[in-house]
């Protein structure tokens, strides 16, 4: 089994949580499924607003989609998130992507 089978079986068993959607997450985002990565890192934040990394992956797949004006939303949510945590490094880094973000959304005007 992958480890993508393994974490929907544990999510059909009603283990369910947003660290487990993270990791689904991630790990479709790995093999380039943007649409499925998506999906649960949404998932993901709308179970825990305050997981700031899952704001931050959340975000820069919305940017590897091309949908800049979504990523530097949830890169905002993201680096408040963080900010309010104290977690510098975190915060810093999603400045960086929404800026990236920024910029390709000016590109494209």
């Amino acid at each position: 089994m992958s480890i993508i089978d393994n974490l929907e079986t544990m999510r059909a068993r009603g283990q369910d949580s947003a660290l487990l959607r993270y990791s689904l997450g991630n790990e479709y985002l790995k093999q380039e499924r943007l649409d499925a990565a998506l999906e649960h890192l949404a998932e993901a934040v709308r179970m825990d607003a305050g997981y700031s990394a899952a704001w931050k992956l959340y975000g820069k797949t919305l940017a590897a989609a091309g949908r800049h004006e979504e990523a530097m939303k949830a890169f905002d949510h993201g680096i408040a998130t963080a900010e309010s945590k104290g977690d510098v490094q975190a915060a810093k880094e999603m400045r960086v992507f929404r800026t990236r973000s920024q910029r390709a959304l000016e590109a494209e005007s």
